[in-house]
């Protein structure tokens, strides 16, 4: 039944192509046609006028069919077709005449039904550049090669921060607002009593739709992935007793420096503190461990504070990493510098200056903080 109303639905169009066919012929050229056939019977010259009007037509259907295969639909700039579960082929094709695409419809599914797309269509949002034809179209919904919209959580983000960018992407389907912290520990299945510094920074692309908590997953998943190789390669000797350890200092040389030369350097000193028993002094933490009370000065008063981030009065590390680390940061405390460097103070230039003497920090600070030459 289903072929047969396609069939019938053929007919009529071709019966009207046919009618419009005739109506273009010139008149001249209609009579030149005509007269070798007077002397046939009126039979044979109504055969003959069929065929010769059915081969023009056939000739003129199969150069439009070839224009719909072979001619870009799409000239011009970029357009976005959303299909959704449960299109019909009809639904779809509405959609891109919608969009001012030069889709034919009848030879849109004739394409279809020839490369038996019409089952296979996927759903999802698609990104149409110029010079697409209908096949070409028709093989991105087969295929599923859904446009990709891509969310980034730079190195050293807080959790905070990404948490907020995830809230506001608008292509996202958004399920975390009001989650409870225990029910988003048990969904990224894990046992942490934070997320902080447990999302590996990065772009992530995702399809139109996809939710927050894949995504958020992806990036958790990926941070646990990339610690365990770092940790696998680490150096010997080294004063961590759990990759979650190393993880909380990368964050701290995130946060110190955005040189990448520096980063094994700034390791070191932080490691060899922490070899001897002295406190890391770092003011990323103590900036984290205020809060919302930051307000881009840090007073004396703060660092007297005892919060459990002011590595100004707490030993050893803080109880959590302070941001996000990238690899880089990694892999420079799990490979720190050798050197005998203590200290280090801003340049003021985004570099630092090392020292291994409290003396020739001083001085270092003189220089480069207090203004004195």
């Amino acid at each position: 039944m289903h072929r047969l109303k396609q069939y019938t639905e053929w007919l009529f169009r071709g019966v009207a192509i046919l009618k419009a066919f005739i109506g273009f012929i010139h008149a001249q050229q209609a009579a030149k046609i005509m007269r070798p056939l007077r002397h046939l019977t009126t039979n044979h010259k109504i055969i003959g006028i069929a065929l010769l009007v059915l081969s023009f037509a056939g000739g003129w259907l199969w150069m439009d069919y070839q224009s719909a295969l072979n001619q870009p639909v799409q000239v011009g700039q970029t357009v976005y077709i959303e299909i959704e579960k449960g299109d019909s082929l009809n639904r779809i094709i509405d959609k891109l005449v919608a969009q001012k695409l030069a889709v034919k419809p009848f030879w849109f599914k004739v394409i279809a039904l020839q490369g038996n797309a019409v089952k296979k269509l996927k759903a999802g949002e698609y990104e149409l550049t110029s010079g697409l034809t209908a096949p070409q179209i028709l093989a991105l919904f087969v295929q599923g090669k859904t446009k990709q919209h891509a969310i980034t959580f730079p190195e050293g983000w807080s959790f905070k921060e990404i948490w907020h960018e995830l809230a506001k992407n608008p292509h996202l389907e958004h399920s975390l607002s009001g989650i409870g912290f225990q029910t988003l520990m048990n969904k990224l299945q894990s046992d942490a009593q934070s997320l902080e510094g447990l999302l590996f920074p990065d772009t992530y692309f995702f399809e139109k739709h996809t939710s927050d908590l894949s995504v958020l997953k992806r990036a958790y998943d990926k941070m646990q992935q990339v610690l365990q190789q770092e940790w696998l390669k680490k150096a010997e000797d080294l004063p961590f007793k759990t990759p979650y350890e190393a993880l909380i200092l990368a964050s701290i040389v995130e946060k110190e420096t955005g040189a990448a030369a520096e980063r094994p350097l700034i390791a070191g000193v932080f490691i060899r503190r922490l070899e001897q028993n002295m406190l890391l002094q770092t003011d990323p933490t103590v900036i984290y461990g205020m809060g919302d009370s930051y307000q881009g000065d840090i007073k004396s008063k703060d660092l007297t504070d005892a919060t459990p981030y002011n590595t100004y009065v707490i030993s050893g590390l803080p109880p959590t990493p302070i941001a996000m680390p990238g690899r880089e940061a990694l892999n420079a405390v799990l490979h720190p510098d050798k050197g005998e460097s203590l200290y280090f103070v801003a340049r003021g230039d985004g570099t630092h200056v090392f020292s291994a003497t409290l003396k020739d920090h001083n001085a270092a600070v003189d220089e480069f903080q207090r203004n004195k030459k």
